[in-house]
This record gives structure tokens, C-alpha cells and sequence, in this order.
């Protein structure tokens, strides 16, 4: 009796076995279809979502990303929109699936809410750009168990910038993906991608953002704050467009400095003329920089547009100040009714004595006392020594001392228009050699062509 009924039971459970393999056959049958053999999969006695993957040791979850558009509100701005497509692929062994069935993988993106989904985040960027919940465009399950899960995402980073030397600076994008509740000796993040930088769209586009580098890292262990838990980095590194600030910035305000100077080479008392240049490249200046600078980001340490700004308007400023003062000395009125010759050049009129002056004091170690006891005296002539105002030294001519005389003679106070042309003269070369100093060392300074 007894054996009897153990062979009763060992033919029921044969039996049960039988109809459940045929029953899981049927299920996975080449005329059904995705929906109905995941609904199989995922019922709630064989499948429990809460769970992670039964594998052996650490859940691996692989990641890539597909750039797709990047943005900025403005060439300023230290906010990019990226938009990019994330993948990640792990395995998960209950949802494997007989190769009776056609389908090389399941369509799951209406059951998403019923299979177990890594709870990957992100942190250190700036916003999500709605809609916060991102689009699902694809959760697929492989025969083998393997499940490819992709979606968009829309961030607007909060960059980091060197606004010192703004605008030729590269901003610095960063963002990071980290599982929010199991910690590395549960799950782990692995870049799924070959090389360490990321994947770009085809049709890939861009609106003021001007991406130089990307890499894809593991994050370093002080960007992490929570440093047990699986961390992937993404760093995008972007540029400005020099020609932008080039033609809206720099070459106006080139051209208006350069404008001011105009100024030196009109007469003195050319006064509507020498105003009205010196009053217009002023305002104009300011009207450009105003213009431009309300779209600058708010900062309070010096950028290399204020240096630029305040340089450039000090040459301008300079400039007009120039003409007042060769206004004021050309309209004194002249020492001893001394006798404006025009027509003259006030800088080479004089040459000849100087040069003579020059040659004399080479020429005789005692030039340099007579000189002084003279004062402000203007040397004329060597001529022998007769009659009063005659001087006396002695030169050295091929090793013989003989005797030279020296005819001398008060100088005239210099007429004040001959000064007022003078300091134009001037001017004319300080200026424009002092702007292109500063041009030469402010853009090799801020690396502009670098």
C-alpha cells in the first residue's frame, strides 16, 4: 500500500511538470505575441520588480551617450542646453525567453512600469528643461535576458568659466549619472563606450555653443559626495567665438581710438573740428560698450573687457585733454614779442644748432662748464678771440691743444604757437605707439589667438 502511493505522487508531479513544460512552450509559441509573453514574464509569482537581477556579485549597468543638440541662450551666457539620448544595458536572468519565439527581442516600453529600472540620476548640473519626466524611446529585452533601456534628456548646465579673462575663456560643462540607492557593492556604472569621449549625432546641432573637447570618466573621488556609491562624469569643455567679439568689440573700438588721433594733425586752433572728433568717439565708444556690456555676465572681479573698455576710453579722454592744453598754451601770449615765423617746422627749424651744439661739446671737455655758466644760451659761432662776450677753451686736435673761440648769444623764448605744434608733433608718434604697445601685450596677454 505504501508503495503504491509513492508511485501515485512521483506520476502527479511527472504530470504536473509535463503540462507546466508544455504550458511554458505554448507561452512562448511562434504565434505569440511580445505583449502576451511578457505579460508571462513579468506575472507576480515568478517575477518581482523590488528585486535586483539575481547575477553573480555586482549588477554591471553599462552606459553611453549620443549628443544630440547643444545650445546657448547667448555667446555670453555660462548656461548650455544639452540634449542627448542615455543608454544603459545590464542583465537580468528571469527574463529570459525560449528561441521558439520569432521575436529577437521584446518591445517593453508599455511594461517599463513593471520591470526593475536602474534608479540612475544626476547631479552637479544646473536644470532639467521641461518636460521634467524624461520620454521613453525604447526598453528592449533580448532573448538572453539582456535589457537595453534609452531615453532623452534635456539639461541646462551651469557652467564654469574663467571670466577673468572673459571673453576668451572655455567654459567647463559637467554632469554626473550616480544610482541613488544601491551602493557599489550592489551596482556599478561602467562607460559602455570604446574610447573616453562621447558619441555625436549625425545630424548633430548647435546654436552658440561651440564644443572644443569632451571626455567621458569615472568621477574622481572628491566630485563625488557620497563616495560608496557608482559614479560616470561627463565633462564638455566649449569655446567663444573670437570673430563675434572681434567684429562687435575690438575692431569698433580700434577704429574709434584711432579716430581720436585725427585730431594731431589738424592746426591747433582748428577748434569746431578737433571738439567735435574728440566729443564723437567719445559718446560712441560709450554707446558701444554700454550696448555690449548689459550682455555680459555679472561678475565682480576685472575681465578683460573692462581693461579694454578703461584702456580705450583713457586714449580717448587723453586725446581731447591733448587738444586742450595745445589749445590753451597756442592762444598765451608770447615772452618778449617774440616773432611767430609760419611755415616753420617746429621740430626740425632747430636742428642745424642743436647738431652744432652737439658737435662742439664732443669736441671740448670744457663745452660742459661754459654751457652751464651761459645758461639758457644758444652756441653760435667759433671765431678768434676779440671784443667783449667772447669765450675761450681749448680743444684737442690730433694731440695738439689749440685755442677755440666761441660766439654766444641769449636764446629767444620759443613763440607759444611753436610750442602748441610741438607738442602736436609729439603726439602725432606717442599716441599711436603707445595704443599699439597695449594692443600687442593685452591680446598676447589674454591668449586672443590661442
Amino acid at each position: 500500500m505504501g508503495w503504491s502511493c509513492v508511485v501515485a505522487r512521483a506520476v502527479a508531479i511527472f504530470l504536473m511538470l509535463s503540462r507546466a513544460s508544455a504550458l511554458t512552450s505554448d507561452i512562448f509559441a511562434a504565434g505569440k505575441s511580445d505583449k502576451e509573453i511578457l505579460d508571462n514574464l513579468l506575472k507576480n509569482s515568478r517575477y518581482d520588480k523590488r528585486l535586483l537581477p539575481p547575477v553573480d556579485g555586482v549588477l554591471t549597468v553599462n552606459v553611453s551617450v549620443l549628443l544630440l543638440s547643444l545650445a546657448s541662450p547667448d555667446e555670453s551666457s555660462l548656461k548650455y542646453e544639452v540634449e542627448f539620448l542615455l543608454q544603459q544595458q545590464w542583465y537580468d536572468p528571469r527574463l529570459r525567453y525560449s528561441n521558439q519565439s520569432h521575436y529577437d527581442f521584446l518591445n517593453a516600453i508599455h511594461h517599463h512600469e513593471d520591470i526593475w529600472l536602474p534608479d540612475t540620476y544626476f547631479i552637479m548640473h544646473g536644470d532639467f528643461k521641461d518636460p521634467i519626466i524624461p520620454m521613453h524611446f525604447a526598453l528592449r529585452i533580448y532573448r538572453n535576458g539582456t535589457i537595453n533601456y534609452l531615453m532623452r534628456r534635456h539639461l541646462i548646465l551651469s557652467c564654469q568659466g574663467r571670466l577673468n579673462i572673459f571673453p576668451f575663456d572655455d567654459p567647463l560643462c559637467s554632469f554626473a549619472l550616480e544610482s541613488i540607492s544601491y551602493e557599489q557593492s550592489a551596482i556599478t556604472y561602467v562607460w559602455k563606450n570604446d574610447e573616453d569621449t562621447l558619441r555625436k549625432s549625425p545630424s548633430l546641432t548647435t546654436l552658440n555653443a561651440y564644443l572644443i573637447q569632451n571626455q567621458t570618466i569615472p568621477c574622481p573621488i572628491k566630485a563625488s559626495w557620497r563616495g560608496n556609491y557608482s559614479c560616470l562624469k561627463v565633462d564638455l569643455i566649449f569655446t567663444r567665438d573670437r570673430s563675434f567679439y572681434f567684429t562687435t568689440v575690438f575692431i569698433p573700438g580700434i577704429i574709434l581710438v584711432t579716430s581720436s588721433f585725427i585730431t594731431f594733425w589738424l592746426e591747433w586752433n582748428a577748434v569746431p573740428a578737433r571738439v567735435m572728433i574728440g566729443v564723437t568717439t567719445m559718446l560712441n565708444f560709450f554707446t558701444t560698450s554700454n550696448g555690449f556690456r548689459s550682455t555680459l555676465p555679472v561678475v565682480s572681479n576685472l575681465t578683460a573687457m573692462n581693461v579694454w573698455d578703461g584702456v580705450c576710453m583713457c586714449f580717448i579722454y587723453a586725446s581731447l585733454l591733448e587738444f586742450v592744453c595745445v589749445n590753451y598754451v597756442g592762444r598765451k601770449r608770447p615772452l618778449h614779442n617774440v616773432v611767430y615765423r609760419p611755415g616753420e617746422n617746429p621740430v626740425t627749424q632747430r636742428l642745424p644748432a642743436v647738431l652744432s651744439r652737439i658737435g662742439i661739446i664732443l669736441a671740448s671737455p670744457l663745452g660742459d662748464k661754459k654751457r652751464e655758466s651761459t645758461g639758457a644760451a644758444e652756441l653760435v659761432s667759433c671765431t678768434a678771440c676779440t671784443g667783449p662776450g667772447a669765450c675761450t677753451h681749448t680743444a684737442n686736435n690730433g694731440g695738439v691743444a689749440e685755442p677755440c673761440f666761441v660766439q654766444v648769444r641769449k636764446k629767444e623764448p620759443p613763440h607759444p604757437i611753436r610750442v602748441a605744434k610741438t607738442i602736436d608733433v609729439i603726439a602725432r608718434i606717442t599716441f599711436p605707439t603707445a595704443y599699439a604697445v597695449f594692443l600687442i601685450f593685452f591680446f598676447i596677454h589674454y591668449k586672443a589667438f590661442s
